[in-house]
């Protein structure tokens, strides 16, 4: 089996957009929210046994029954927002995309090596016609039925490329993600700037990528 590198992954979030971070610090402020609240909310989100956001991100729950969850938890820490396009609004912040990042995936490509988006999906806020021609595949999570950091979900993505894992990078801003991408073979870049990327891509599969 071969272990050339072939593949890039890469994640959508906080990768091709801005921080994740930025957009939810916007959100919470036009929301009336305070970050101590939200991050209550959202602990508590993940924690519960059958958490809704993994039910969400593997489409299990539909976007608006989780805009409903989401309404009503903070509710209870006495916070009243309106359910109605709540995602819409929380990701409103990631619509514009990284032209250096696209640009990277597009010279990618033509270079020859084969890329993939893998993302775990907040319902079906993404803005594809911005990246057209970046990539070979488009895996959301909510669309397989699966979610990062999951092993399935980077076997499946491989295997849409036509590689083993072991030649395949994985890029995301988030280090469980990375860490469960390297579980499978992968190699894991952890995501912190785009130049910092670019340096290692070029080093990982020895091409000039600028």
């Amino acid at each position: 089996m071969s272990t050339e590198l072939r593949g890039l992954i890469v994640d959508w979030g906080g990768v091709l957009t801005a921080p994740l971070d930025e957009a939810i610090t916007r959100w919470v402020g036009a929301e009336g929210i305070d970050m101590e609240t939200y991050s209550a909310v959202m602990t508590g989100l993940v924690r519960e046994d059958k958490s809704p956001i993994h039910s969400l991100e593997r489409g299990e729950l539909g976007a608006a029954e989780f805009e409903q969850v989401l309404a009503d938890r903070f509710r209870q820490q006495g916070r009243t927002i309106a359910a109605d396009g709540i995602l819409a609004r929380m990701l409103e912040g990631l619509q514009a995309l990284s032209e250096d990042m696209v640009g990277l995936l597009r010279r990618t490509r033509a270079a020859g090596l084969r890329t993939a988006l893998l993302s775990n999906s907040w319902g079906e806020h993404y803005p594809e016609h911005l990246w057209i021609g970046a990539f070979d595949q488009v895996v959301i999570s909510g669309r397989v039925g699966m979610r990062k950091p999951e092993p399935e979900i980077f076997r499946h993505t491989a295997r849409l490329l036509e590689l083993e894992p072991e030649q395949c990078v994985f890029v995301d801003d988030l280090r469980p993600n990375v860490v469960g991408a390297a579980r499978v073979g992968m190699v894991g870049v952890h995501f912190t700037a785009y130049q910092e990327t670019v340096d290692e891509l070029e080093i990982l599969f020895g091409l000039d990528l600028r």
